[in-house]
């Protein structure tokens, strides 16, 4: 534990030092939903490959940087492409930026990503706002020796979500008259899609949407006492609902929605506080 002090201070040091300064909040952009950073004004752009002790993004639809400025008239850090478990990373490391993110002293983050939608109401292509979520990937970012300095031994996730900016991103969506679907975010290990029983399963304990990431984030995000915004784009009917599923399908749809999940982002960017 002490390596990662060491290590999110050299990424810290090394982040500064191109040019990153104060950080309001940070956003973590998933699957089809990475181009909203190319609207960031007074762009710094640093590739992961640059950064110390940052690993690379190995998913299409993931550009591999950070992107640095302002956005809807915030400081913001956004990560083109995120880190997976089931790319082979250790959960340590999927978790890296929002350790990062942290030291930066951000006041919060805005979690995205594309997931296939269990509540049977979901069409492909509503955006829903995370209310709560599931942790079924089988481990636990915080496993391991606690460092005092990050966050407590026990954190509370009784408010995983933070309530008043969800209070935001639904006023946001009104304000722009999107319907902002709301629900339960159940987040596998991967890299396999689940199947219609896990599906099943996943209705049953309470989950509206699942997905591959996320989870591991936000925990890491609650233990840094950072404010938490999780949005979801569905992208497809999870398996048992439509014919079969393929990534080729979540960039399609995103792509078709992107203009609308740009628009709820930075309205809820301008009405964040």
């Amino acid at each position: 534990m002490a390596e990662l002090l060491s290590s999110i201070k050299e990424t810290v040091d090394f982040l500064q030092n191109e040019g990153v300064g104060k950080v309001e909040v940070g956003l973590i952009l998933g699957s089809g939903l990475g181009e909203l950073a190319e609207e960031i004004e007074e762009a710094v752009k640093i590739p992961y490959k640059n950064i110390p002790h940052f690993p690379q993004s190995t998913v299409v639809g993931h550009a591999g940087q950070l992107v640095y400025g302002k956005l809807a008239g915030k400081q913001v850090l956004a990560m083109q492409g995120r880190f997976h478990f089931y790319e082979g990373y250790p959960m340590e490391k999927v978790t890296y930026p929002v350790r990062v993110m942290a030291a930066l002293k951000a006041e919060g983050v805005i979690v995205t990503n594309a997931c296939g939608g269990v509540n049977e109401t979901f069409t492909p292509g509503d955006l829903m706002l995370i209310t709560d979520q599931i942790n079924f990937t089988g481990t636990n970012p915080l496993i391991g020796k606690n460092e005092d300095e990050l966050g407590p031994r026990f954190p509370d996730m009784s408010h995983a979500f933070t309530p008043e900016w969800q209070d935001a991103a639904q006023k946001s969506a009104d304000e722009l008259d999107v319907f902002l679907k709301s629900g339960v975010y159940m987040g596998f290990s991967g890299p396999t899609y689940e199947t219609p029983a896990e599906v099943r399963m996943a209705r049953i304990m309470g989950a509206d949407a699942v997905g591959m990431s996320t989870v591991p984030e936000v925990i890491v995000a609650v233990h840094s006492g950072l404010k938490v915004l999780g949005i979801s784009c569905i992208t497809n009917l999870a398996a048992g609902m439509q014919n079969d599923l393929n990534h080729a399908e979540v960039v399609a749809t995103t792509e078709r929605v992107k203009a609308t999940f740009k628009q709820l982002v930075k309205k809820c960017l301008e009405n964040l506080s």
